[in-house]
């Protein structure tokens, strides 16, 4: 399914892609088998039922244990934190139930939608390996993607198990690690239509090279070009469709679980004043770097997929300046300019917002905010 390269970072790509996916299969967030012969995903039955049995069976113990923990609280230093500040205990509430409602509408989402996501991934492929295997030209960018990728995932892995230390009755939870990973699939997706737009990009920069020191060139060349690129920007929006509330949800969480982890930081800190070195320096600030990472990297992927489709339209303005090319030429290189201007690549989640920098940088700035509003509504239990 992925091509294996020479060189430590090309194997290293490869070998973060397949443990995600082989771990996603163990989780059975995954229903679909690879057939090698036909090169293509085929949606399992099994698989489905697997999944949805396992994940329903994680989320009905991870719901009993956090039920139980009655008569564990006595030792637990959450329960010191929410007897002094009762807004706190109401916040950490609702997120709980948030973070619930959460990952169970992302797993039956993805579950529901899987025979479109199966399609889509086959058409990935597809694409893949009829018309961008033979490239030479690797892109970079993608597979330091991937590798941050791979390590946040380590991150998120070794921070989980950090919070159990420093609080045990926080259970380790497969449940959320399976979250996790449905929504690297769709960044993961994403990264691979930006690839794809970066290798057109680049065929597109060396075509033009070549026109202006010897100005013969093939137009079914560049409408082929141009229909690559209205099937990606058609991938793109049904990807999209498919994971636009997962992706929203889990966003609203990640910025949710930083605002309070923060606040409660605050609480624990001033109001008891007996936080410890470990819990100070270690276990807190290694929970929100690595979510503040992840929820900018997401961003990032998506602004990085956006900004390269921009850059489509202005190296197809490098051909508006070459007097010696035919009309059919010109006419093939003005049809993909105006294609570009009415479609342009961009990620339209729940149709509320775009996902890029500007919206993540807003998105920064509001939980700031929020986290001043709730030390000023709350600074008399501080």
């Amino acid at each position: 399914m992925f091509r294996p390269h020479r060189g430590c970072r090309h194997k290293l790509v490869y070998f973060i892609l397949y443990s995600i996916l082989y771990s996603s299969w163990a989780l059975g967030i995954f229903p679909f088998t690879y057939v090698s012969k036909e090169r293509k995903l085929r949606r399992s039955k099994w698989l489905l039922v697997y999944g949805i049995a396992f994940n329903a069976t994680l989320v009905v113990l991870m719901l009993r244990l956090h039920g139980g923990e009655g008569e564990s609280m006595a030792n637990d230093p959450k329960l010191d934190v929410f007897q002094r500040n009762f807004v706190l205990k109401q916040i950490s509430l609702l997120l709980g139930i948030g973070g619930v409602i959460t990952i169970c509408a992302m797993y039956l989402r993805t579950f529901w939608r899987s025979r479109d996501l199966c399609r889509i991934y086959n058409q990935l492929l597809h694409l893949e390996v009829t018309y961008f295997k033979d490239y030479s030209v690797e892109c970079p960018t993608f597979d330091r993607y991937v590798i941050q990728k791979g390590l946040l995932v380590i991150g998120g892995v070794a921070s989980t198990l950090v919070i159990h230390m420093g609080m045990p009755n926080e259970s380790v939870s497969l449940v959320k690690l399976g979250s996790f990973l449905l929504a690297i699939h769709f960044h993961l997706g994403v990264a691979f239509i930006y690839r794809f737009v970066w290798l057109i990009n680049r065929e597109l920069l060396d075509l033009a090279n070549r026109l202006r020191v010897r100005p013969e060139g093939s137009s079914s060349r560049v409408r082929f070009l141009l229909t690559l690129y209205g099937r990606l920007l058609d991938l793109n929006t049904r990807l999209t469709a498919c994971y636009d509330y997962q992706t929203a949800m889990m966003m609203a969480i990640f910025l949710g679980g930083n605002i309070i982890v923060s606040f409660y930081m605050i609480v624990f800190s001033v109001s008891l004043s007996k936080m410890s070195v470990f819990v100070m320096l270690i276990m807190f600030p290694l929970a929100l770097i690595n979510n503040f990472l992840d929820f900018w990297l997401s961003i990032a992927v998506c602004d990085l997929a956006e900004r390269t489709g921009r850059q489509t339209s202005m190296i197809l303005k490098l051909f508006n300046d070459m007097e010696i090319l035919d009309k059919e030429m010109e006419r093939s290189f003005a049809e993909f300019a105006l294609f570009c201007s009415h479609r342009r690549l961009r990620f339209h989640h729940c149709g509320l917002f775009y996902v890029n920098y500007e919206m993540g940088f807003q998105m920064l700035v509001t939980s700031v905010l929020y986290l001043l509003f709730l030390v000023q509504f709350d600074y008399m239990n501080l």
